[in-house]
């Protein structure tokens, strides 16, 4: 490749990592200590920190904030469906969601591989 070739490559590919790197840190940035809080309705379910209780809820301990506001939004939205999430996630703000998601997300878990 030549040089006039890769300009527009690499000019892409710094938009595309700037970008990234503006998201992840708007995801950091939210209020993980608010989303401790927010999440005591969430224990019943999911445990005191987020190491599910209930056989068909998820563990949410360690999962990524992208994702765990992603579905939430989905339940809010009733694209994905639960009947308990979908009642929940109802009433949830934008705020909530993402406050939730940073705490679960900070929450440190250990994967043990069997022996």
């Amino acid at each position: 490749m030549t040089t006039h070739t890769l300009k527009p490559l690499l000019r892409s590919t710094s938009v595309a990592l700037a970008l990234f790197t503006l998201a992840a840190a708007g995801a950091q940035a939210r209020d993980a200590a608010a989303g401790r809080a927010k999440a005591q309705m969430c224990m019943v379910c999911h445990g005191p920190v987020g190491v599910s209780t209930a056989p068909d809820a998820p563990h949410l301990a360690g999962q990524p904030a992208i994702y765990l506001s992603a579905q939430l939004r989905a339940y809010r939205a009733g694209e994905r469906k639960h009947e308990v999430m979908g009642v929940i996630a109802r009433t949830l703000t934008n705020d909530d969601i993402d406050n939730l998601a940073a705490w679960y997300a900070s929450i440190q878990i250990e994967a043990v591989e069997p022996r």
